[in-house]
């Protein structure tokens, strides 16, 4: 459950990210709102994740995942550059993330 759980805190805060992508600075108002939302809601769901998960193995692969969901985000449907640099630092996000996992999730 805790898992499933984290999933959707990191859903929330991709789709927070995304929607604060669209606001253009908080000048829009349905995706500041859905930014603010997504946010609300990652951090519940993220807040009812660390009552079974370690604070550090939790918050390592929300951020972690996060991020690299973002990037790749960024890069396939945004436009932006697809570099080598970028695709070896979102290996190296995703690899730290199963390392840790794999070393306190238990």
């Amino acid at each position: 459950m805790m898992y499933a759980t984290l999933a959707g805190a990191i859903l929330a805060e991709i789709i927070g990210t995304t929607s604060m992508k669209y606001s253009e600075g908080f000048s829009k108002l349905w995706p500041s709102l859905g930014a603010a939302a997504g946010y609300v809601v990652a951090f519940a769901l993220l807040a009812q994740t660390l009552k079974s998960m370690s604070v550090g193995t939790a918050y390592a692969i929300w951020s972690g995942a996060g991020t690299a969901a973002i990037a790749a985000i960024g890069m396939v449907f945004l436009g932006e550059a697809a570099t080598a640099a970028k695709i070896a630092g979102l290996l190296l996000v995703v690899a730290g993330v199963v390392l840790l996992n794999l070393g306190g999730a238990h």
